[in-house]
């Protein structure tokens, strides 16, 4: 079982000058929490990271000192989400089509090993697995509105919405499969790994597990404090 790492984007919704997953976090940058849960699950053999080229020296550093010693590479990601994913399964093309992988962004520091290992024991049964968790919002629908601004559309029921979170896994058989129809396909426009999977196999499954409040992306300046506050929360636990 691999689990690949996504920090190949700059995060300009974070602003400054560096990508927001070498931020400090707790001590340690944002990117090494995350490849540190993932060196700490037992059900993981390798570890790789996809990182923003510019940055690549200075994670293996930081990988170096951390003793995060099942990262096996540290790679060059693409220039965005799709492309970085397909960066890590280029990565890994030499395995087997039943070998099984985890695509995680790197800026969700806070996943648990709970999650982990739901993900791996789901990929027992299913092809793909995502990782979701109920919305406690009523989600809308928009569009244009008769007078200007943004109308509501539709409001779907709430109770079959969830929203998406990382890692998601696959066997590589059908992730690759995936990706290769989605890049001949000149229209793609993709958010995540399940979507691809569910638009260019819609025959295949994509299995659900119950994710975590606590795995939080880190998108803007002001989740860094909520990510410290459910760190130490999480670190007051017996």
């Amino acid at each position: 079982m691999t689990a690949a790492v996504l920090a190949g984007g700059v995060g300009v919704r974070m602003g400054g000058a560096r990508p927001k997953q070498l931020l400090p976090l707790a001590g340690r940058t944002i990117i090494e929490h995350s490849v540190a849960a993932f060196c700490a699950a037992p059900e993981v053999d390798d570890v790789i990271v996809l990182m923003v080229e510019d940055h690549v020296s200075e994670v293996a550093e930081i990988v170096a000192d951390g003793g995060h010693s099942k990262v096996s590479r540290i790679l060059p990601g693409g220039a965005d989400r799709t492309q970085t994913s397909y960066a890590a399964l280029r990565a890994l093309e030499s395995a087997a089509d039943d070998e099984l992988v985890l695509l995680h962004d790197a800026v969700r520091p806070l996943v648990s090993p709970r999650v982990i290992a739901d993900c791996v024991r789901a990929l027992g049964e299913a092809g793909a697995v995502g990782v979701a968790v109920p919305s406690s919002d009523t989600v809308v629908e928009v569009g244009p509105g008769r007078t200007g601004g943004e109308a509501i559309r539709a409001v779907p029921a709430r109770a079959s919405l969830r929203r998406m979170q990382t890692p998601q896994g696959f066997r590589l058989g059908v992730v690759r499969r995936a990706y290769e129809r989605a890049l001949a396909d000149p229209d793609l426009v993709a958010t995540d790994d399940c979507g691809v999977v569910l638009r260019y196999l819609p025959e295949e499954e994509v299995r659900v597990i119950v994710g975590e409040e606590a795995n939080i992306k880190v998108t803007h300046p002001g989740d860094i404090a909520i990510a410290e506050a459910l760190l130490r929360e999480r670190g007051r636990r017996p």
